[in-house]
């Protein structure tokens, strides 16, 4: 199974993104054809991805998780737009998170658990962002440069972050199916 975790998002943010994303698609025209959007149910807050994980492995995940306790819930504000690597050659386009660091302590205590399974540490920074789109082939795409140059600051909503979840992925030739398996703190 292919597995990761995450923060869920409420209806209202992903209600936003999906009007953002219809604005990005309808501005973009015929430019963003090389673009796959995330269905908006599936946006979220990646803290871990663990990949292909063995069945048998999945108490043992969630045992580890279920360890690392509670945490004091935090507000997060959804805000901007930017691309990875940069808006000039974007493989993906996402929203930004204003949050606090009581969000990155959270990615980092999730990483130091799955790293004592044996699970790879992630060698970037956490960089907190809900992906909307990604792109085959990063190539320039200028009108899309101005559009994330323009809505840098557009802000779409605060959420309170007060649970994750592990999440099971499974591929599809028309996207990503998730299904939450735990939540964690219970």
């Amino acid at each position: 199974m292919r597995l990761f975790v995450a923060v869920d998002l409420p209806g209202p943010i992903r209600a936003a993104l999906a009007e953002q994303q219809k604005s990005f698609r309808d501005s973009l025209g015929k430019a963003g054809l090389g673009a796959r959007w995330v269905n908006p149910a599936g946006i979220h807050l990646t803290l871990k991805f663990l990949g292909h994980v063995q069945d048998e492995r999945l108490n043992e995940i969630s045992q580890a998780l279920a360890r690392l306790g509670g945490f004091t819930p935090f507000q997060v504000e959804v805000k901007g737009f930017g691309c990875f690597p940069t808006p000039n050659r974007p493989r993906v386009l996402w929203a930004g998170l204003e949050a606090p660091p009581d969000l990155a302590r959270l990615a980092s205590k999730v990483e130091e658990s799955m790293e004592k399974l044996g699970f790879e540490r992630e060698q970037r920074e956490f960089n907190p962002h809900l992906t909307l789109a990604r792109f085959k082939e990063p190539r320039p795409l200028p009108a899309l440069r101005e559009l994330v140059e323009v809505r840098s600051d557009v802000p779409l909503g605060r959420f309170e972050i007060c649970d994750y979840f592990l999440f099971e992925s499974k591929l599809h030739p028309g996207g990503a199916e998730y299904r939450k398996l735990a939540q964690f703190p219970k």
